[in-house]
């Protein structure tokens, strides 16, 4: 057996919920406060943000979530042997809705009985108590878990203000905060190899997550999106991007200094090549998984090796018996 070197999501999921779950996408016709001016720089968007988000593997978003989730149970269960799923609120912010809107969408994602949780991606700045007062009454009406899917992206605010984010770390913090004190679960989106980013900041971003007791946390490599304002960028040669090697050092690292509580759901994600200019230097990102968890086996490393700034170090020396 493979020795693992990191929580994953798929261990995580068994344990909690006793079996193999599937996360369904589910696309949702909702916007973005940072696409249609409300915030960040006159509706411009996050500089690596396409025209469909998030969503290349989604069904439209006019269908109903019951069609949706049908339509992707009809493809997994023959092929997984599925019994239970997630829905996953995915493209664009999902809480930048009408509250009672949200309420209908989660109650109608919710209903089935082979639902055990709903995951809702969103942005720090689309949090609120009203909004977390009825995830937590419809959680617990359901008889569901409620995890809410963050975009940080970086804990570095230059590089926020670089991709014209529309937020900062600090929204990031009063959103995680609240969520953890409705009793909802929390994932954090980070992207480790931002041009500006250093690895100095790829082990800040564990030590914040770690900080916080985020609950999961879902690892990008970046991808350029054609038509994008990161694309011209890439293209006029106003950006460097860092080679394979280095970003798979900078996830190991991250790993090493994370806590050992925190779930991954993933260490790199993907992208269709015809969406891109650049994506995962033109490899498999399940080569650069393996690739990853086979260096840190080899060289014994492992999640929160490095984990160890936490809880006042510099009196531990005072404690010890």
């Amino acid at each position: 057996m493979e020795q693992q070197v990191y929580r994953t999501f798929s261990d995580y999921l068994k344990e909690r919920y006793g079996e193999k779950v599937y996360k369904l996408p589910v696309a949702l016709p909702v916007s973005c406060p940072n696409r249609d001016g409300s915030c960040g720089n006159g509706g411009a968007g996050c500089t690596f943000c396409g025209s469909i988000g998030a969503g290349y593997e989604n069904l439209p978003a006019d269908m109903t979530i019951t069609a949706q989730l049908a339509a992707n149970k009809a493809h997994i269960i023959p092929k997984y042997k599925a019994k239970k799923f997630i829905p996953y609120f995915q493209n664009f912010s999902n809480t930048y809705a009408p509250l009672e809107t949200l309420r209908a969408w989660v109650q109608e994602a919710g209903a089935g009985e082979d639902i055990v949780a709903i995951y809702i991606a969103t942005r720090p700045d689309c949090v609120s108590d009203e909004y977390l007062a009825m995830l937590r009454a419809e959680a617990d009406k359901l008889g569901i878990d409620i995890c809410v899917e963050l975009g940080l992206q970086s804990v570095n605010y230059r590089s926020l203000q670089k991709i014209n984010r529309g937020h900062t770390l600090g929204e990031f913090i009063d959103a995680i905060l609240r969520i953890k004190a409705y009793g909802l679960q929390s994932c954090a989106h980070l992207i480790l190899n931002l041009p500006w980013d250093t690895m100095t900041d790829v082990v800040e971003d564990a030590k914040v997550l770690s900080a916080l007791g985020v609950d999961q946390v879902k690892l990008h490599a970046l991808y350029i999106v054609k038509g994008t304002e990161m694309a011209r960028q890439y293209e006029a040669g106003e950006l460097t991007l860092i080679s394979r090697e280095e970003y798979e050092a900078r996830v190991i690292n991250f790993l090493e200094h994370l806590s050992p509580d925190i779930v991954l759901q993933r260490i790199i994600g993907r992208a269709p090549e015809t969406n891109t200019l650049f994506s995962n230097w033109h490899t498999g990102w399940w080569k650069i998984r393996d690739n990853i968890t086979a260096t840190m086996a080899a060289k014994g490393q492992y999640q929160g090796r490095l984990c160890k700034y936490l809880n006042g170090p510099a009196v531990r020396k005072f404690l010890s018996v």
